[in-house]
């Protein structure tokens, strides 16, 4: 008698033992009782079901980084580039993630894929490569709706690599390097616009002030006698200046 209560014993321990269970703090437990989903989701800690008759499956709530592997695109406008991205999703309901779809990871990357292609070729390249971050809130939103009847929501989506052809890239370093020298072309010729205008006015002042371009010759002279090395010559017509000049200074004398 004492060694079947001893038997019995030992059975309801392994029975009890093997209906224990230990979900973590990121994680949910679905409990599917004779093959039917309880609606309760079972929450982190030591928890305890009932054996043969109960199965959990513990389904992660932590945020999952999705790689989506460089695939080549053809975008509107026929230029094929290769594009690789990055999805960030969790899953918000454990019982859809489970009863709804069989791999869930799986077919997330299978439709993230997808819906990048789809996106990036309805697309010209120019837009791609400035509009990027309207298109990663496109595909977010197109893929956000696709797989919420798997209880996911996607948080975030970003197009990482973006890589042209060899023949693009020089095209598009050509048509920046002339871009440049326009601006180049442009900003020289408003410079020459605004020097003319102001040796026009300089002109009318000196048409208007004769002994001023007297005056102007006086200092060039001055500014070449700073250099020690220098040999002024005067002409002739010089003298007659340095007179003009003593004559206008006299009248001005009070």
């Amino acid at each position: 008698m004492e060694g079947f209560l001893y038997f019995i014993g030992i059975v309801v321990v392994i029975v009890i033992a093997y209906g224990i269970r230990i979900v973590n703090q990121y994680e949910r437990g679905v409990v599917f009782r004779l093959g039917r989903v309880r609606k309760d989701v079972v929450q982190p800690g030591l928890r305890v079901i009932i054996p043969v008759i109960d199965q959990m499956r513990k389904v992660a709530m932590r945020t999952i980084t999705l790689p989506i592997e460089t695939q080549k695109i053809i975008t509107k406008d026929n230029v094929s580039i290769d594009v690789a991205a990055v999805a960030y999703y969790q899953i918000v309901d454990p019982i859809k993630s489970i009863v709804e779809i069989e791999n869930v990871v799986s077919a997330t990357y299978q439709i993230a894929q997808t819906t990048v292609r789809n996106v990036v070729g309805q697309t010209t390249l120019d837009h791609v490569l400035s509009e990027t971050t309207a298109l990663n809130e496109k595909v977010k939103a197109i893929l956000d709706q696709a797989t919420e009847k798997w209880g996911i929501y996607v948080s975030n989506v970003e197009l990482k690599d973006i890589q042209l052809p060899d023949s693009m890239q020089r095209a598009m370093a050509k048509e920046a390097e002339a871009e440049r020298e326009k601006r180049a072309k442009i900003i020289a010729a408003e410079g020459e616009a605004l020097s003319a205008a102001k040796l026009g006015e300089a002109a009318d002042t000196i048409a208007a002030h004769p002994i001023a371009l007297q005056l102007r010759n006086l200092q060039v002279l001055s500014e070449i006698a700073v250099e020690k090395n220098s040999t002024i010559i005067f002409p002739s017509q010089f003298m007659d200046t340095v007179d003009s000049v003593k004559k206008f200074m006299q009248k001005e004398k009070p």
